[in-house]
């Protein structure tokens, strides 16, 4: 059989998100409560008082781990209007993972196209068109600690091109976001660079592709390759995004 590790983050009501989901619990006895009321019938009728445990989900689609469609970065890419998520074909959410070691990189860093050769050679690896890269950070260490959004180093806009140009259409980080944090980024603005802020997703007006963000457990994948990667998104309808459950899956 198949291993597969889990690289996707818990969407929990607890930690210190900024931006934190709101899950609302009906449990068995609650919900016979509840639906007893909604079908005109007696909780007594429900074998022992219980009923289904259901929940309501608050959050927006990019809040956990979650694919960026093109619609996210700008409404065109390549000329033409941008893909939402119900229309990111399947066939790139699924191939050939590798993954690429930054974790001694430190917040606010970037990380080049030079460093990204140097860490591809490293491991042996050529990439092909399709494969599905994997920076990873360990920044997911973090998650859902006070200030997680703003610790890790962000690709450069120069990297994600290169990456581009090597047929990738769906890469990923275990970070909350793909580019450098967003307090680098606005102080960085505030201080009159603003050709810096938000570069790597502005890529996507001319080049078509996608990020995975705020992936976990890249550094409990046992190799760099030889594994694929699933990312399959939620389809909801002309959305900038959708969670995603990605998994690691290696032929043991």
């Amino acid at each position: 059989m198949a291993r597969i590790i889990d690289l996707s983050v818990i969407v929990s009501n607890k930690g210190s998100l900024r931006r934190k989901p709101e899950i609302t619990y009906l449990k068995h006895k609650e919900s016979a409560e509840y639906y007893s009321k909604f079908y005109g019938i007696k909780i007594s009728d429900f074998q022992d008082g219980n009923y289904a445990a259901t929940e309501k989900v608050n959050m927006g689609t990019h809040d956990t781990t979650h694919l960026d469609a093109p619609w996210h970065f700008w409404p065109t890419s390549e000329g033409k209007p941008a893909k939402t998520i119900d229309q990111v074909p399947l066939e790139w959410c699924y191939g050939d993972g590798v993954v690429l070691d930054f974790h001694t990189k430190k917040k606010g860093e970037v990380i080049t196209p030079e460093e990204v050769k140097t860490s591809i050679q490293r491991i042996g690896y050529t990439l092909k068109p399709f494969d599905i890269v994997l920076i990873r950070t360990d920044t997911s260490k973090y998650y859902g600690e006070p200030d997680y959004e703003n610790m890790h180093p962000g690709m450069s806009a120069e990297a994600t091109l290169w990456l581009i140009q090597q047929g990738i259409k769906v890469m990923g980080i275990d970070a909350w976001g793909w580019d450098r944090p967003h307090d680098v980024m606005i102080k960085e603005l505030r201080e009159g660079k603003k050709g810096e802020f938000w570069k790597a997703h502005y890529l996507g007006k001319d080049y078509e592709y996608c990020h995975l963000e705020r992936l976990t457990n890249l550094d409990k994948i046992p190799a760099p390759f030889g594994f694929k990667v699933a990312a399959f998104p939620i389809k909801i309808e002309e959305a900038s995004g959708a969670w995603c459950r990605v998994v690691a899956i290696l032929d043991d």
